[in-house]
This record gives C-alpha cells, sequence and structure tokens, in this order.
C-alpha cells in the first residue's frame, strides 16, 4: 500500500463512514473501479484468511480514527452521558435526561453488538465483493428513499390529528421521547450495515425518522449510537495491526488514519448542520444511481 492509496483510502473512510452512503460499499466498489493495485487491496478484506489482510487491518484503524473524531466531536455529550453512567451506578434511579439517553444507547448498541460479534466474518467473507456491494448500494439508495416518503406521509397524518402530546412540531418528536424498545428497533435497524453497501448511519437514521424523530435528532442519535459500535469494533481488531497483518504499513496506518479523523470531523460537523433543514433525498439518489451504474460494471 502507497502512501497515497492511504490519503485516498482514509479521506474515502472518513467522509463515507457518517454520509449515509455506506464507508464498507465504497472501500470495496472504489478500488474495484480504479482496478490494479487497488482491487488487490479490496479483494484481500473479502477472502476466508482475511484476518491477516494489512488492508483489513489498515481499515480498522481507520474506523478506530472515525470514532476518535465523533467522540471529540461530541464531547461535551459524552461528558453528560458518562457522568449520567456513575451517578446511575450510584444511584441505581434514572434521575436525568443523560442518563435516559444514556441506557437508550446501551439498549440499541445490543443487537449489532450481539449479530457483528457473530457473523461479521461470514457476511464479510461473502458479501464484501463488488457486485453485492453495488447491490447493496442500490437498496440503501431504495431504503434512504422509502424512509423519506414514509416520514412525509406520517407527517400529513400528524397535521390532521395534532393531539400527541411528544410532537414539538407537526409529526416530529423529541428525542427523548424515546422509549427503550423503540430504541431496541432503532440498533436493530443498524445490524443491516453489516452488509457491504448498507449505510450504518443512513439505516439508524431511517429508524430514528419511522419513530418520529425529525432529521436533526435522528442524526443526532444515530451519531452518537455509532460512536462505540465503530470504536469497539476498531479495537477488538486492532491488535492485527501488530502483527504480520501490519508489518511494512504503519506509517501508511497513521497517515490514513489522521485523513480519516479530519474527514470524520468535517463530514459530522457537515452533516450536523445539513440535517436541520434537509432530507436523505439526494443521498438516496446518488446511491441508486452509484449502484445501478457498479451493477452494470460488475454483473
Amino acid at each position: 500500500m502507497s502512501y497515497f492509496q492511504a490519503i485516498v483510502i482514509g479521506l474515502l473512510q472518513g467522509v463515507t463512514e457518517l454520509f449515509p452512503v455506506s464507508s464498507l460499499g465504497h472501500s470495496i466498489l472504489v478500488p474495484a473501479w480504479l482496478g490494479g493495485s487497488w482491487a488487490v487491496l479490496a479483494r484481500q478484506s473479502a477472502t476466508q484468511t482475511s484476518e491477516g489482510s494489512p488492508y483489513l487491518a489498515f481499515i480498522v484503524a481507520l474506523h478506530v480514527a472515525t470514532a476518535i473524531a465523533l467522540l471529540i466531536y461530541y464531547r461535551e455529550d459524552w461528558i453528560r452521558i458518562i457522568r449520567g453512567y456513575l451517578q446511575l451506578a450510584r444511584t441505581r434511579r434514572i434521575e436525568t435526561s443523560a442518563q435516559r439517553l444514556g441506557v437508550l444507547l446501551i439498549v440499541a448498541t445490543i443487537p449489532v453488538g450481539i449479530t457483528g460479534l457473530a457473523l461479521e466474518h461470514t457476511f464479510r467473507t461473502v458479501f464484501a465483493k463488488p457486485l453485492p456491494a453495488a447491490i447493496f448500494l442500490t437498496v440503501n439508495g431504495a431504503i434512504l428513499l422509502a424512509g423519506e416518503r414514509l416520514r412525509r406521509r406520517s407527517d400529513v397524518l400528524a397535521l390532521a390529528r395534532q393531539e400527541d402530546d411528544a410532537v414539538a412540531e407537526p409529526g416530529h418528536r423529541q428525542l427523548g421521547t424515546l422509549d427503550y424498545r423503540e430504541a431496541g428497533v432503532i440498533g436493530m435497524f443498524q445490524t443491516f450495515a453489516l452488509l457491504a453497501g448498507i449505510s450504518r448511519s443512513g439505516i439508524t437514521l431511517v429508524g430514528g425518522l419511522l419513530r418520529g424523530l425529525d432529521h436533526e435528532d435522528a442524526a443526532h442519535f444515530g451519531f452518537l449510537l455509532a460512536t462505540p459500535v465503530i470504536f469497539a469494533a476498531g479495537v477488538l481488531k486492532l491488535p492485527d495491526l501488530f502483527g504480520p497483518a501490519g508489518d511494512h504499513i504503519h506509517g501508511q496506518v497513521i497517515v490514513g488514519a489522521i485523513v480519516a479523523g479530519l474527514a470524520a470531523y468535517g463530514a459530522v460537523a457537515f452533516l450536523s448542520r445539513y440535517f436541520v433543514r434537509r432530507t436523505l433525498t439526494p443521498f438516496a439518489i446518488y446511491c441508486l444511481a452509484a449502484g445501478a451504474i457498479s451493477i452494470i460494471r460488475f454483473a
């Protein structure tokens, strides 16, 4: 792996991990489109012996950098949440909104944690190839588009009723009104992101929209939820970097991780503002178009 490849893949990972367009799908499709040594890198992560793949070890480091960027951006939220956990351990009663949000995040993390430990290797070796990634990227676009349409339909119904005390504006709930079962449902949505082409941030954002949250709160909850999941997945596999898989690429790992972290911070800052007034539709159109073109290319 060259330093140029490390910079390009780091930039790609940092942006697409948080944009609702699937970082895993792009980490497979972009090298496949470029061909040559790029395609060889991507193929390494989809083999039965990929645990020793330098490319997979490199991607793991980029995930950790992305999670650190999210921790830094939402540091005030995480300070409140961690304080809430400490208070909850003493009192064993949920008394603050920070404590409740912390418990919601734990509940929502459980499904993807269990599924990831059980099926991550299988999903990666079976589906982490250009054609399946292209198909699932197209499916991702359809999910985003369907989520927007269902959300608009619920807005129309809410305007007709206007009787739910949890409504902040027509059709929109406050994040604090989610119950634990609903958090678990959103967490279940996140498990689909184990499929290359399905976006973690996109699928959880759609899950939040379907539970009545607006785009801003759904994105906020989704980014907070993604932080421990991305970080845990990276840390579990980080030791691979200190084995044979990490030989001769430590410099590239550092450069790529720095680029990924900076790109992720910029991406979350942009998206936090973007979702105040805008929707998932542009990302849905992109995924549908890019996925369809890639299906034609790799079929």
